[in-house]
Order: structure tokens, then C-alpha cells, then sequence
């Protein structure tokens, strides 16, 4: 029993090495300088500095650029669920039993979350011009591989019972998915979208300087110009709208579990 422990112990150790190794090895590829960071600092106070008072009356421009970010928010997770529900289904081992589907499912998946979607933006806005419709679409795109990895996971993880109870009864395999599988995830699927919902707002802002529509082409502006009072604005509508939206999805998660 003792000589188990020290086994387990010295395990552990050696895991522990090799973390904190390869955390050095990381520190090392990146350049990290903290002493470099700690004296820019103030250099970064001094850009908030610059910030204060905020220019309210730009409030009066950003209005429309910021809910327009809302607009491709939405529908780029509405779009994710589109294509990553199916595609979740099909990556699911518990449902799909051919190996090969599954396989093309999950690798469709890693695609298209592989390429971010500030990338996805940049094609789309090549394809169809600016504004906030390629925004929607590429915040779909990686969206959809995110959200369909994550439907997968909870379908394989639910509880059989009631999925052989159904098949017990005769029911073929769409109604087990529809009466078996999905009431289980429903709740999780719900959450997950919130979420992303909330992830998807901040990352619209992005969107924007790439012209895929939305606030972020105002932000870009105002730093290029050394508005800072007007970023200022700008920042406090972002934040502002990520945490009405955060009240919102707790909210609504409470009333679902």
C-alpha cells in the first residue's frame, strides 16, 4: 500500500514537471516580457485618460452601428444552429452508427470552426460586398462548427433509458431523436446558444473592422482619428449591451433547469 503511493505520488510529480516544463517552453515561444508589460501600463492609462469625458453626442451615430451588431449576432447563431444541429446528429456516436458519416460530419465541423470568423468575414465580404450580411454569415460559418461539436457531445451523453424504452415500443429512429434524444438536450441546446449569443455580440464588433458591418467600423475610426472620447462612447455601448444581454440569458436559464 505504501509502495502504491509513492508510485502515485511520484506520477504526479513527474506530471507536474512536465506542465510546469511546458509552460516555460510556451513562455519561451511567445517572448513573454512582463517587465516589458508592467512599464507600459502607464501608457495604457494614458489612453484611458484620454477617454474622459466621453463624447455623448456621438451616442446619436453609434445607435444604429450598435444594433446592427445585435443583427448579425442573431443570426449568425440562428445560422450556426441550422448547420451545426444536422451536422451534430450525424457526429453523434450513440445516433449515427456508420463510422464514415460520422468521421465526414466531425471533419466538416473542425473545418469550419478551424478558420475564425474574423477569416470567414473576409471571404464573404469579398463575395458579396459590405455590410452586416456577410458578418451574419461568417459568425454562422465558425459558429456552426462550435455549436455542432457541443449538440454532439450532449446527445452522446444522455441518458439511454429513455431511448430504449421508445425503441422498445416500435419507434423508428427519427422519433427516438425527436421523443428521446432532443427533450434530454433541449435545456443544454438552449444554453449553449445563449451563450454563443452573448460570445457572438463581442465578436460583431470585430467583424466590423473588416467591414462585415456592425460597430466595429466606428471603433476602428475613432482610434485611426485619436477620437478617443468618441471610442469611449463606443466602449460603454459594447459593455452596456453585454451585460443587458448577459441579465437576459441568466434569466432565461433559470426559468429552463
Amino acid at each position: 500500500m505504501l509502495v502504491e503511493r509513492k508510485k502515485w505520488r511520484l506520477h504526479h510529480i513527474v506530471y507536474l514537471a512536465a506542465g510546469i516544463g511546458f509552460l516555460a517552453w510556451c513562455a519561451d515561444g511567445t517572448n513573454l516580457r512582463p517587465t516589458e508589460l508592467a512599464s507600459g501600463i502607464p501608457k495604457i492609462a494614458k489612453y484611458f485618460a484620454l477617454m474622459v469625458p466621453p463624447k455623448w453626442s456621438f451616442a446619436e451615430i453609434v445607435w444604429k452601428p450598435a444594433i446592427e451588431t445585435v443583427y448579425i449576432a442573431v443570426w449568425g447563431n440562428v445560422l450556426a444552429s441550422l448547420i451545426g444541429l444536422p451536422l451534430g446528429v450525424l457526429a453523434a456516436r450513440n445516433i449515427t452508427r456508420l463510422a464514415s458519416v460520422r468521421f465526414v460530419a466531425k471533419s466538416t465541423l473542425n473545418l469550419l470552426r478551424s478558420i475564425s470568423e474574423l477569416i470567414w468575414a473576409i471571404f464573404f465580404v469579398a463575395a458579396v460586398g459590405l455590410g452586416p450580411f456577410p458578418g451574419a454569415v461568417a459568425l454562422g460559418m465558425n459558429y456552426a462548427g462550435i455549436l455542432g461539436r457541443l449538440y454532439a457531445e450532449a446527445m452522446e451523453n444522455i441518458d439511454p433509458g429513455p431511448v430504449e424504452a421508445l425503441q422498445a415500443t416500435g419507434a423508428g429512429r427519427i422519433q427516438v431523436i425527436l421523443f428521446a434524444i432532443f427533450p434530454q438536450v433541449l435545456p443544454q441546446f438552449v444554453t449553449y446558444m445563449l451563450y454563443w449569443f452573448e460570445v457572438g455580440v463581442r465578436s460583431a464588433t470585430v467583424l466590423g473592422m473588416v467591414g462585415a458591418g456592425g460597430i466595429g467600423f466606428e471603433l476602428v475610426t475613432t482610434i485611426k482619428l485619436f477620437e478617443f472620447r468618441e471610442t469611449a462612447v463606443i466602449l460603454l455601448v459594447i459593455f452596456g449591451m453585454v451585460t443587458i444581454i448577459d441579465y437576459a440569458s441568466t434569466l432565461i436559464r433559470s426559468r429552463i433547469y
